[in-house]
């Protein structure tokens, strides 16, 4: 669901999604560092859009384990993140503070326009 309408978001926005993952109830920091890996290595790939709900996941707990991988992987594409749920104030604030270039996105529509 979350993102088959991320995907829609983007080609809405006048984008065309390279690809997605479903990272259902969470991820680790090393699947992010995996999936960033991955999707570097795509020479057609422009930006990187993560679109989280946090339902049971704490949205903080996510947005440490982005940041992370970002340093590991010394990521070069813009990065927009979307957050939303539980714990989403906290989530965001570590995202700001980390002072990577991360760009931060209020809802679905903001984060596809900004990657677009």
């Amino acid at each position: 669901g979350l993102a088959m309408a991320t995907m829609d978001a983007i080609k809405f926005a006048g984008g065309d999604p390279a690809n997605f993952l479903d990272v259902g109830g969470g991820a680790t920091k090393e699947q992010v560092v995996g999936a960033f890996n991955i999707i570097q290595s795509d020479a057609k790939v422009e930006a990187i859009l993560i679109n989280i709900f946090g339902g049971i996941m704490d949205c903080n707990v996510i947005a440490e384990g982005v940041v992370a991988a970002v340093q590991e992987t010394g990521l070069k594409l813009p990065l927009i993140v979307r957050l939303e749920g539980n714990n989403v104030t906290a989530g965001r604030e570590t995202l700001s503070a980390s002072g990577l270039a991360i760009t931060g996105a209020d809802d679905l529509a903001d984060a596809a326009k900004k990657a677009v």
